[in-house]
């Protein structure tokens, strides 16, 4: 795999509040109501947002919608090959517990009644993982959800976005007692505390996954690392816009134009 690491820095010679160079592509997969390829560094991942005109069956009748995720690894994602879960028969543990993760993150910022009677799935595939796969997965899969959401506008299927926010997500860690943003998996591996962090554009937080691995999370370190992973979200959420905005630009731009009005035939002598 391709790496930016310089002697015994981190990749991408990245200062320890930097993130990895993130690239979000808007409308990669076009069948999809919406979509997005996201990198986060050798990180990538693939988000699509597929809409069904109906609610789930617990929910017909209530007049209101639902947002649900899905997330997996292609076999190849990895060093070594992973077996499908289809292979298995049911998805491994880690899958389930981040997919529900994905899914959680992303209905907090949905107004379920203005999304009506319909269910938008969303579907985040990893094509190659070198750490933080679940955060990306959440920050990529905004950006598919906003662009499904634009299209039922635009169509006319809804009356208004039901968004009522955007959400995205990083990692940091303490590694070697310093805290550090947006690990890679050289550093997930070694780190003395790893943390996920899923907060809101105008910076609330959503959930805080953090476990320590060899010593205790003290208070002062756990602020700090949420101080750093606000400043990445930030920067993450400057991303979403800009791709989405990108996106919005490009559909008008392939929009046919009005044609003219027909020429009147000329008057009879």
């Amino acid at each position: 795999m391709h790496d930016e690491r310089a002697g015994d820095g981190r990749s991408y010679g990245r200062a320890a509040g930097e993130l990895r160079p993130v690239a979000v592509e808007p409308g990669f997969v076009r069948p999809a109501s919406g979509s997005a390829l996201i990198s986060a560094g050798e990180t990538r991942v693939i988000c699509t947002a597929s809409t069904q005109e109906d609610a789930p069956r617990w929910m017909a009748g209530r007049r209101r919608g639902w947002v649900t995720a899905e997330y997996g690894m292609l076999p190849a994602s990895t060093g070594q090959r992973k077996a499908r879960d289809s292979t298995r028969g049911r998805p491994d543990g880690r899958t389930v517990e981040i997919q529900r993760l994905i899914g959680r993150s992303l209905r907090l910022v949905v107004d379920f009644e203005a999304l009506g009677e319909r269910t938008i799935y969303l579907d985040c595939d990893v094509l190659q993982a070198d750490g933080g796969t679940r955060c990306a997965a959440i920050t990529g899969a905004y950006v598919a959800l906003a662009e499904a959401c634009q299209r039922l506008t635009r169509e006319g299927r809804l009356e208004r976005t039901p968004l009522t926010g955007s959400v995205a997500a990083v990692s940091c860690g303490v590694i070697r007692g310093e805290a550090m943003l947006d690990l890679d998996y050289s550093e997930d591996s070694v780190a003395e505390v790893d943390a996920n962090v899923v907060m809101t554009g105008d910076g609330g937080l959503v959930e805080v996954q953090a476990t320590a691995e060899r010593t205790p999370l003290s208070r002062a370190h756990l602020d700090e690392l949420l101080a750093l992973a606000a400043r990445g979200i930030e920067q993450l959420h400057a991303a979403q816009e800009e791709a989405l905005s990108r996106r919005q630009a490009a559909l008008l731009d392939a929009a046919p134009s009005a044609a003219p009005p027909a020429a009147r035939p000329p008057a009879a002598p």
